[in-house]
């Protein structure tokens, strides 16, 4: 599996940093051989910013870019700013292509100072990339200054990596069986590929002995037989 993790922590050493590296290593630890790779947004701002006024990325903001677009799942932390995500966080994301994120397990995470802005994870990250046709995991990790070394934040920085291998494993193990891409489910609940697809209909199943076309009755028989009686 690749893994790539976006961290938008301006300040060294971060939180923010140091909260995708905790999610990071719960990861790796429940898959081996995880191919890792971190995405640091302040060393790309200004790339970023010249990205917007000339509609073209530099060649460290177009490596990134490939590299979210290439992984099969992503971390994604962001320090919180005036309770939402970071300005530098939302621009990266901005210029990314809009197809790249469809159909992507996305395990999202916000650092504050203050366990008042938890909500940030549900009013503003799950929204982005739900927009984005993302797969975002059920549990996201929100660490308040309060949190780090008090109890309940390494449970939910294990039961979020949990989720993300449960839903990255079936991927790995369809791709080493060769199965296309088109057929891993790799859209959203009810869909590969990003289309919608219809599952057991009647033309797609056999027509052998006991299949379920042969066992249909079809509306017009079943009214005649309510005539009759």
């Amino acid at each position: 599996m690749k893994l790539v993790v976006v961290s938008a922590g301006l300040s060294v050493p971060s939180s923010t940093r140091l909260l995708a590296d905790r999610l990071t290593e719960s990861t790796v630890r429940r898959a081996p051989g995880t191919d890792v790779e971190v995405i640091e947004l302040r060393d790309l701002a200004v790339e970023i910013a010249h990205n917007f006024v000339t509609g073209f990325p530099g060649p460290a903001l177009e490596s990134a870019l490939e590299s979210v677009a290439g992984a099969d799942a992503l971390i994604v932390v962001s320090p919180v700013f005036s309770a939402s995500y970071s300005g530098l966080f939302k621009s990266f994301f901005d210029v990314i292509d809009k197809d790249a994120l469809t159909g992507k397990p996305v395990l999202i995470g916000a650092t504050g100072g203050t366990g008042r802005h938890s909500l940030v994870l549900d009013h503003a990250l799950r929204p982005l990339f739900g927009y984005l046709r993302a797969v975002v995991l059920p549990t996201g990790v929100y660490a308040a200054s309060e949190d780090w070394g008090a109890e309940g934040l390494a449970e939910r920085i294990e039961r979020a990596a949990g989720e993300l291998v449960a839903l990255t494993a079936p991927r790995e193990e369809a791709a080493s069986a060769g199965v296309p891409a088109q057929d891993r489910g790799d859209g959203p609940a009810g869909t590969t590929g990003g289309a919608p697809r219809t599952v057991g209909s009647i033309e797609d199943r056999p027509l052998g002995t006991g299949s379920l076309k042969d066992r249909v009755v079809p509306f017009e028989q079943q009214l005649a037989a309510l005539k009759v009686r």
